[in-house]
């Protein structure tokens, strides 16, 4: 990716490193970014429904209903997203973004007169999760509005190249009947300072309604997609671009048609506990009716004021009706993964990290993956925590996601930032009531009580040779 440096005009503050964008990547920071440091970790789904490995086994994650069984044989599309398409353009600044709203906006307002060449462009927002998941051989769509002008071409065109299709999230009589402005494919400036350190401005920062309010309905193409999909992913910034209530009914829709919801609140969730009245019912149902939550332990705490990243997952269970996995990013401590059942940890990789954009979005890809796999979570978390950290070593996101070939090299050679300690106070009190799977490096194989420590090359001693083999013939068969 190309980083052109810009000098603001007389117009400089001293902008603090975190402002979130309606339209930046779900989790774009989940910790703090310092060169050589830890990375964060935390095939056609149809010609896989059985992977062996020999760990300990977990509950099925939903039983089946006489309507999700008849609407499997439609399931052609791994992974659906909603919303938040954006086109990031990537500046090097002297300075981050200011956190006063008029000094954003005449900053933005100066950016936006004089644009950067398009080498400076890249997909952003949701086109991270499917660019990584479609890296991964999963069959990807997105579902969302980009306009027909030549910031939507750039986005059509990455997507196409990267095998997405993108299915349009709008009737003709809703484009006629709603402002020229709304039309627009939304930007999002992704700020770069001297330290690496990233700021993003958006014009949809200061729009007083979500950017395509005059949506109202789910086209019957955009239903088609949904109800095609095995799992559809939403993240918490949607809400800029999209009414609550549209957003619920694609929730709903999804539930009837038999696709799994995936939903990473991101920074907003903490906004939207305090947001409309709409906006509130739309995240409690989103939390309530979820197959799966990933978030942040920041995240996880926000949302249920329970500072214990385990117990804040069990509550999320707890509270929530179709909910089977709650994955908590504990950034470079790693991540849990924790059903009704089991609670599974992973280190995260060692890596030297160049940027962190993209990072939460590669890592939600995998866990998409080993969901729809049915991959053993302890798997499926070693195999996230790598995706995860090998976009880390890139700079950038969009095209510049990580590769299976990068993974791979991860997978074979890793190298854990293994923390006994902190794990073993954060497992502590939980080892007497619950079965707890650890992913380790060194500790042979074998179980203490109810802890049951498997080492990273038992975890993934199927997955991997299927993924170096996806590597020569194109495609992943598990």
């Amino acid at each position: 990716m190309h980083h052109q440096s810009i000098a603001f005009k007389p117009l400089q503050f001293p902008f603090p490193p975190h402002l979130h964008p309606p339209n930046a990547i779900p989790s774009r920071r989940l910790f703090p970014l310092h060169l050589n440091t830890t990375a964060y970790s935390p095939c056609s789904a149809s010609s896989c429904r059985s992977f062996h490995i020999p760990l300990p086994t977990h509950p099925p994650r939903s039983l089946p209903s006489s309507n999700s069984t008849r609407n499997a044989a439609l399931k052609t599309v791994d992974v659906a997203t909603l919303g938040n398409l954006c086109v990031d353009i990537v500046l090097n600044v002297p300075k981050l973004p200011p956190s006063s709203k008029g000094a954003r906006k005449a900053i933005m307002e100066q950016l936006s007169s004089s644009p950067p060449d398009k080498q400076y462009w890249e997909a952003g927002g949701n086109c991270n999760v499917a660019i990584a998941a479609a890296r991964l051989g999963l069959n990807c769509i997105t579902i969302g509005y980009v306009g027909n002008e030549i910031h939507g071409k750039f986005l059509l065109d990455v997507l196409r190249d990267e095998g997405i299709r993108m299915v349009g999230m709008n009737e003709e009589a809703d484009v006629v009947n709603s402002p020229s402005a709304s039309h627009q494919t939304l930007l999002c400036w992704v700020l770069v300072d001297p330290l690496q350190k990233h700021g993003f401005c958006s014009p949809a920062d200061f729009f007083e309604e979500p950017a395509f309010c005059w949506m109202s309905t789910l086209s019957e193409e955009v239903k088609r997609g949904i109800k095609r999909s095995r799992i559809l992913f939403c993240n918490g910034y949607d809400f800029d671009e999209l009414c609550p209530g549209l957003i619920m009914s694609a929730v709903d829709y999804a539930i009837e048609a038999g696709t799994s919801v995936f939903f990473d609140p991101g920074p907003r969730g903490k906004s939207l506990l305090r947001g409309t009245v709409e906006e509130q019912k739309a995240l409690r149902h989103f939390l309530r009716m979820s197959d799966v939550l990933l978030l942040t332990s920041d995240e996880a705490e926000s949302l249920t004021g329970i500072a214990n990243p385990i117990l804040a997952g069990q509550e999320l269970l707890r509270t929530g009706v179709r909910t089977k996995w709650v994955v908590v990013k504990m950034g470079p401590r790693g991540s849990i993964l924790i059903t009704t059942s089991n609670i599974t940890c992973a280190s995260a990789f060692k890596v030297k990290v160049m940027d962190t954009v993209g990072c939460g979005d590669s890592f939600v890809a995998a866990i998409a993956f080993g969901f729809i796999h049915n991959i053993p979570l302890v798997t499926t978390l070693a195999f996230a925590n790598a995706v995860g950290a090998a976009t880390a070593m890139g700079c950038g996101a969009g095209r510049n996601v990580a590769a299976l070939k990068q993974v791979v090299e991860l997978m074979e050679a890793p190298n854990l930032n293994e923390d006994d300690e902190f794990w073993n106070e954060l497992l502590g009190e939980h080892l007497d009531s619950q079965e707890v799977t650890f992913l380790s490096k060194m500790i042979l194989n074998g179980s203490n009580g109810r802890m049951n420590r498997v080492t990273f090359q038992k975890a993934v001693s199927e997955l991997l040779p299927k993924l170096k083999s996806s590597q020569l013939g194109g495609t992943l068969s598990c």
